[in-house]
C-alpha cells in the first residue's frame, strides 16, 4: 500500500533539509539520509518513545545511528521533533563550534545518544545500552525501567569485525529489546558493496540467535511499522530488519557511489525537490502544518514521560530505598564507601591482586558497578564475589563475561555508561589495549566515565614473551586527550587510584596493573589524584631524581639506597598518573621535580617516548624500546637491566656527565 501524500510530506521534510545540509556545507553525506528517512520517520513517529525537552529522560528510547556519516539524517529529525537543535544549526552543519558536526557527537549535541562514525562502534554500543537496560530492567522492575534500543547500521556496520564480537553476545544474551535496522542499499563508499561484500548478512545474524526480517520496500512505511511490532512481540531474540533501500533515493545520483560521501551540487539538488515533489526555493524550506505535525510528536513524549513518573512516584512510595538508589545512580552520586586499607601486612601483592581486594569490598555499597573480563577473571582478578553473573534470561547480575571479545568489550562498556544509572569496567591484558583502543579514544572523545583495567603491565609478566608483553601501550594511552591512565607502585597507590576510578566524572580512567607481586612501600600519603609525589626525599636539597611507575617504584627504591649509600642525595617521586601530574599548579610540580636538581631519571619497563618531558634535557629515561622476551620475570629484568645496581649505575653515570 502506497504512503499517504501527507506521510511523503513529512518524510521528504526528513530529506531536503538532510540535502540542503550536506549542500550548504558542500560537505557530507546526502544518499543514506534520502535512502533511509522512511525507516526513520516510522520508527520515530510510531514506535519510539522520547521527550525532546528531557532528552535524559531515563526511560527513553535510545536511538543509534551506527551509520554516523549520515548525521543530517538525526540532526533533521531532532530539529523536527523539538530538540534544542535549531534551523540555525542545520544550517551551521559541519561548522566550527556548531550542534551539528559531520558525524554525531555525544554529548555535543542534544538527543544524540552516542557518538558514532567508526563503522561497527555504534551497533557495539547498542548492544551495551540493550545490555543496560535488560539488567535494570530486572534491578529496578518492568514498570519503572522499559524501554527499546534501536539502531540504524549500514553495509560498513556489517563488515566492521566489532559488530560481529558484539552481536555474537547479544545473540547469546537473547535481547529482545534490541532492534536494528539494516540499510541493505548495496553501495559503499568506493562502489556497489557487492566489489567486497556478498556474505548472507540475514543468515549470519540468524546463526547468532537474531531474528531477522525482511523488508523489500524500504520506503514502505505500513511494511516498516508491522516489521517494527512484530521485533516488539520478540522477547528472547534481539531482532535485525534488514531493509531494501535506495542509496540518494529521488535524486539524478540514486544507487550510485556518488550519492555516498559527496554533496549532489546544487543541480541535482534542484531535480531531487523537483522530482519529490518539493518546492526548490528556499533551502531548508519547511511547511508551516509539517513542521507543527512533527512538533506535536515530541510533544506527545513528554505526555508519556509524565505518564511514566506518576508510575515512579507510586512505585517510589512501596519502594523507598530501592528508588532512592535509582535517584542516586542517575544523578551520578557515589554514596559512602567501605573503601578497604593496606599496611606491611596485608599490602606486599600484586597490584591486580589488590584492584580485587578494592573492587569486592566496595561492590555491595555501590550496586552500579557493573563490567567484566575478556575471559580473564582468574587473571584479572576482577570477579565480583556474590554479585551474580549476567546471564541470558537472567539478568540482574553484576558479573558480565564477554568471553574472548576485547573488541566488543571496550564498545560494550561504553554503551553501559551511556545508557546511564550504571559504572561500568572492563578488564584484559594490558597488551590486548591493543584490540580495544577504537573503543577507548571513543569513551574519551564522548567524556564517558567507564573504568577500563589492564593487568600483565609489563614485560616481567614473564613467560607468555612478547606476544603478551605491552611495550608501547603506556604511550599510546598517555597520547590520547581526556583520559586518566594510572600506572599504581602498590597496593596502596591502587586503592587510591579505584578511589578516583569511582569518583571522577567525565572521562575514561584506566588501571594498569601488574601481574607480579610487589612489595608495600609503607604507610604514608599517597597523593595518587595530584598524579606524583615524593615518596622517598634526599638528607637535604637532592643531587638526583629518580622517576618511576608502577612495579618499577620499589626499583627506584632499591636503586636509591645504592646512590645515597655512595654519597648521592638522590630523591624517589612515584608518579602514577602523567595526566593528573600535569594538571596540578606549577608550583607543586616544580615541588616534586625541583628544576635546579642536578639530574632525573625515569624507570619505567615500557617504551621511553614522552619522558623527556620529565626529565628534562639533562635527563636520562631508562626503558625499553624493544620487544620482550619469553623467560622468567628475573631473567628478564637482570637482561635487560633492571635492577637495582644496573639502574644506579645508570643514574651516577648521568651525574658526572651534567
Amino acid at each position: 500500500m502506497a504512503n499517504s501524500a501527507d506521510d511523503e510530506k513529512r518524510i521528504n521534510a526528513i530529506r531536503m533539509l538532510s540535502i540542503d545540509g550536506v549542500q550548504k556545507a558542500n560537505s557530507g553525506h546526502p544518499g543514506l539520509p534520502l535512502g533511509a528517512a522512511a525507516t526513520a520517520f516510522t520508527l520515530w513517529t510510531r514506535h519510539m518513545r522520547f521527550n525532546p525537552k528531557d532528552p535524559h529522560w531515563p526511560n527513553r528510547d535510545r536511538f543509534v545511528l551506527s551509520a554516523g556519516h549520515g548525521s543530517m539524517l538525526l540532526y533533521s529529525l531532532l530539529y523536527l521533533t523539538g530538540y534544542d537543535v535549531s534551523l540555525d544549526d542545520l544550517k551551521q552543519f559541519r561548522q566550527l563550534g556548531s550542534k551539528t558536526p559531520g558525524h554525531p557527537e555525544f554529548p555535543h549535541t542534544p538527543g544524540v545518544e552516542v557518538t558514532t562514525g567508526p563503522l561497527g562502534q555504534g551497533l557495539a554500543n547498542a548492544v551495551g545500552l540493550a545490555v543496560g537496560e535488560a539488567h535494570m530492567a530486572e534491578v529496578y522492575g518492568s514498570s519503572i525501567v522499559d524501554h527499546y534500543t534501536y539502531c540504524l547500521a549500514g553495509d560498513g556496520d556489517m563488515m566492521e569485525g566489532v559488530t560481529s564480537e558484539a552481536c555474537s553476545l547479544g545473540g547469546h544474551w537473547k535481547l529482545g529489546k534490541l532492534i536494528v535496522f539494516y540499510d541493505d542499499n548495496k553501495v559503499t563508499l568506493a562502489g556497489p558493496a557487492s566489489v567486497a561484500f556478498t556474505e548472507d548478512v540475514c543468515a549470519r545474524y540468524e546463526a547468532y540467535g537474531w531474528q531477522t526480517l525482511h523488508i523489500n520496500d524500504g520506503n514502505d512505511i505500513a511494511t516498516i511499522d508491522k516489521a517494527i511490532t512484530e521485533a516488539k512481540r520478540e522477547t528472547g531474540k534481539p531482532t535485525l530488519i534488514a531493509l531494501h533501500t535506495h542509496i540518494g533515493y529521488g535524486s539524478p545520483k540514486q544507487d550510485t557511489y556518488g550519492a555516498h560521501g559527496e554533496p549532489l551540487g546544487a543541480d541535482n539538488v534542484k531535480a531531487t525537490k523537483e522530482k519529490l515533489g518539493w518546492p526548490t526555493e528556499p533551502d531548508f524550506f519547511v511547511p508551516d502544518d509539517v513542521l507543527k505535525w512533527w512538533r506535536d510528536v515530541g510533544v506527545r513524549g513528554a505526555q508519556v514521560q509524565s505518564d511514566w513518573r506518576k508510575t515512579f512516584d507510586g512505585w517510589k512510595g512501596a519502594n523507598a530505598q530501592l528508588a532512592a538508589q535509582f535517584e542516586r545512580v542517575h544523578a551520578g552520586k557515589v554514596p559512602q564507601l567501605p573503601w578497604p586499607s593496606f599496611n606491611a601486612e596485608n599490602g606486599s601483592v600484586a597490584t591486580r591482586d589488590a584492584g580485587g581486594t578494592v573492587m569486592n569490598a566496595i561492590a555491595k555499597a555501590l550496586p552500579e558497578l557493573v563490567g567484566g573480563s575478556a575471559d580473564l577473571d582468574p587473571s584479572t582478578k576482577t570477579y565480583l564475589k556474590d554479585c551474580g553473573d549476567f546471564q541470558p534470561g537472567s539478568y540482574a547480575g553484576r558479573n558480565i563475561h564477554f568471553g574472548v571479545r576485547e573488541h566488543a568489550m571496550g564498545a560494550i562498556v561504553n554503551g553501559l555508561a551511556l545508557h546511564g544509572g550504571l559504572l561500568p569496567f572492563g578488564a584484559t591484558f594490558f597488551n590486548f589495549l591493543d584490540y580495544m583502543k577504537p573503543a577507548v579514544r571513543l569513551a574519551a572523545l564522548s567524556k564517558i566515565h567507564a573504568i577500563f583495567v589492564y593487568t600483565h603491565d609489563s614485560v616481567f609478566l614473564g613467560e607468555d614473551g612478547p606476544t603478551h608483553q605491552p611495550i608501547e601501550q603506556l604511550a599510546i594511552l598517555r597520547a590520547q586527550p581526556n583520559t586518566i591512565t594510572i600506572r599504581p607502585g602498590d597496593s596502596l597507590e591502587t586503592l587510591e587510584a579505584w578511589k578516583i576510578a569511582v569518583e571522577h566524572k567525565d572521562c575514561p580512567i584506566v588501571l594498569v596493573l601488574s601481574r607480579q607481586k610487589l612489595p608495600y612501600l609503607g604507610d604514608r600519603n599517597a597523593d595518587v589524584k595530584r598524579g606524583a609525589y615524593v615518596l622517598q626525599d634526599a638528607n637535604g636539597s637532592p643531587d638526583l631524581i629518580l622517576i618511576a611507575t608502577g612495579s618499577e617504584v620499589s626499583l627506584a627504591v632499591d636503586a636509591a639506597k645504592i646512590l645515597t649509600g655512595k654519597g648521592t642525595k638522590t630523591r624517589v617521586v612515584s608518579m602514577p598518573s602523567w595526566e593528573l601530574f600535569a594538571a596540578q599548579s606549577q608550583s607543586y610540580r616544580d615541588s616534586v621535580l625541583p628544576p635546579s636538581v642536578k639530574a632525573r631519571v625515569s624507570i619505567e619497563a615500557a617504551t621511553t617516548m614522552g619522558w623527556q618531558r620529565w626529565v628534562g634535557e639533562r635527563g636520562l629515561a631508562i626503558g625499553i624500546d624493544r620487544f620482550g622476551a619469553s623467560a622468567p620475570a628475573a631473567e628478564i629484568a637482570k637482561a635487560l637491566g633492571f635492577v637495582p645496581d644496573k639502574i644506579a649505575e645508570a643514574a651516577a653515570s648521568l651525574l658526572t656527565k651534567v
